[in-house]
């Protein structure tokens, strides 16, 4: 019961912040920001393959706005990690040096660069999984995928440092991401 009060808690703050936004500033645009053809291609391609999965579901875009992040340009296609600005997502694989700024082909994870310069690895997860990471516990897995599928429909972020190892299996026309965690780092508010 407490799992679901947590999530509750933050889809509504996440949903209160866009909305908050949205409030003071009018609606938030990022084709604007970078071009509406550049924006326009980068939902074309973020779909990836997996599944036949064509569109940017609903809670990615949700949760990108409520983040105000900002597709990579094709300039920055291929930048290291450590180099981009932050408040910015693209695509990789387990390894997080560089972004893309497209999905491409193997349907590969997003990820976030926040304005506070911390990098999530960004996907869909089973509950059980995600409760897990939430209550802190040590040394379990999160088997991770770019999209919504059977049994892994509620979309999570977690810190790529948080991660000690991330292992890439081929599923189908795409891949799972096996997320697995030693011990998260305890904050120190």
């Amino acid at each position: 019961m407490k799992r679901w009060h947590l999530v509750l808690i933050t889809v509504s703050v996440g949903l209160a912040i866009v909305i908050y936004l949205v409030s003071v500033n009018g609606p938030m645009n990022f084709a604007d920001l970078r071009g509406q053809d550049n924006q326009a291609k980068n939902r074309q391609s973020d779909g990836g393959r997996l599944l036949g999965v064509n569109a940017v579901p609903k809670e990615v875009l949700m949760h990108r706005q409520a983040h105000q992040l900002r597709p990579l340009t094709e300039r920055e296609d291929g930048t290291k990690i450590q180099e981009l600005p932050n408040g910015v997502y693209g695509f990789s694989m387990c390894n997080v040096v560089s972004l893309s700024a497209k999905r491409g082909n193997t349907a590969s994870l997003e990820i976030h660069k926040h304005d506070d310069g911390i990098v999530y690895y960004v996907g869909y997860a089973p509950d059980e999984q995600i409760e897990k990471y939430l209550t802190q516990q040590h040394n379990f897995h999160i088997l991770t995928s770019p999209h919504p599928r059977e049994q892994a429909s509620s979309l999570f972020e977690i810190p790529v440092a948080f991660v000690s190892k991330c292992e890439e299996r081929p599923v189908g026309e795409g891949y799972l991401f096996d997320l697995f965690v030693t011990t998260i780092p305890i904050s120190q508010s």
